[in-house]
């Protein structure tokens, strides 16, 4: 136990005691004051170098000033509708959070607690184990792809399948995944859902589904109606580009739906977010220019990088991971030291890669450049 944790007087359960903190990489706000003269290239957040769409601002010039003493909407009522109207689906499906991580973390609290396991793919995004730690479950990792396999790192359904056990109480699963940048195709994601027992929730995060283009991929909503213990999460931080205003939500049947909604704290979506997240799903036209953007970024940088000589797992997300074959941190320090930043994977148990993902092309071209003098 720590200092800080000893210090406590009351104590902290034994889950909670164990929990590490989640990592966001860097400190970006005490970097950006230090970067002088020029500013960052950030390329490690997964942030959207095209912002909001237009939109957004002309929502948020006509807010009215009461809007910010007054409490929001504890139901969300216009950005459930502007959702279900888009996706299909009924309004009571749906559950608003501050940004999908609540609802994962929901998830972990509705579904598990002590002497339980939560399943996930090794090279999975953090947040899932957090879920289970918080609750003193145990996270069980079925074991990825091999890095020579034709989705190297990315989820090896069959592995998933069989660490399905009894103590089996929630599945998780990224498509596509962070942060290897992989994906699965609708029908072998079909044939998963249909091998795990019906009173397991699978739910599957799709966080990067917008950059979705690949011959074969799509969104698992369209499987929820015929399978009861399908979760889907999604975001506005990624390709809505509302990182800072935190909004997430999630399809569910209304069972689950009603449990969630007796956990997540009220208010939990401010009033800036929910108008702005609704004024962000009215230009579609915005989100066909956000992945045209990150398809020819995806090209152009996988291309520049493998010139180089490192390895660039396939990606259908806003970002690469990449592989230097070697330990990355001394290559991670020498990008900062040039104003560049990348996300380093020690956490996740690449140490030999960093995640980067796309800007503009003055980003990259600093990227490059900086990279050259790194590896050598």
């Amino acid at each position: 136990m720590s200092n800080a944790t000893a210090r406590i007087v009351a104590r902290p359960t034994a889950a909670i005691a164990r929990l590490k903190a989640y990592d966001p990489g860097h400190d970006l706000v005490a970097l950006r004051a230090r970067a002088t003269p020029q500013a960052l290239a950030e390329l490690g957040s997964n942030e959207s170098p095209l912002g909001p769409p237009a939109a957004v601002f002309e929502a948020l010039a006509a807010i009215s000033p009461e809007t910010l003493w007054r409490y929001p909407d504890p139901r969300g009522g216009l950005l459930k509708r502007a959702l279900a109207d888009q996706h299909g689906v009924d309004p009571a499906q749906i559950v608003l959070g501050n940004g999908s991580h609540e609802l994962l973390m929901l998830l972990g609290q509705g579904f598990a607690g002590p002497g339980d396991e939560v399943l996930c793919s090794e090279f999975s995004f953090a947040v899932f184990a957090l879920s289970a730690l918080a609750v003193g479950a145990t996270p069980v990792y079925a074991p990825a792809n091999p890095r020579s396999d034709a989705m190297p790192r990315g989820h090896a359904l069959d592995a998933l399948a069989n660490a399905v056990s009894e103590r089996t109480r929630l599945i998780f699963l990224a498509n596509p995944n962070n942060p290897t940048g992989t994906w699965l195709g609708r029908d072998e994601l079909a044939r998963f859902v249909r091998q795990v027992p019906a009173q397991v929730p699978i739910v599957i995060d799709e966080a990067y589904v917008e950059y979705l283009d690949a011959p074969g991929a799509d969104s698992a909503l369209g499987l929820c109606a015929e399978h009861p213990n399908l979760i889907v999460t999604r975001t506005f931080s990624k390709a809505f580009g509302l990182a800072g205003l935190r909004v997430g939500w999630l399809l569910a049947d209304p069972g689950v739906v009603a449990v969630i909604e007796r956990l997540r704290e009220s208010f939990n979506v401010g009033a800036l977010g929910l108008v702005l997240a609704t004024a962000a799903l009215s230009q579609p036209e915005h989100l066909a220019r956000v992945r045209a953007h990150a398809a020819a970024a995806r090209a152009a940088l996988t291309a520049a990088l493998v010139a180089l000589g490192v390895f660039v797992h396939p990606s259908q997300t806003n970002f690469l991971l990449v592989d230097f074959e070697r330990d990355a941190a001394p290559i991670e320090r020498a990008l900062i030291a040039r104003g560049v930043v990348t996300r380093p994977m020690v956490g996740y148990g690449l140490p030999s890669c960093l995640r980067i993902n796309f800007g503009m092309p003055a980003d990259h071209a600093r990227l490059l450049d900086a990279l050259t003098g790194a590896l050598q």
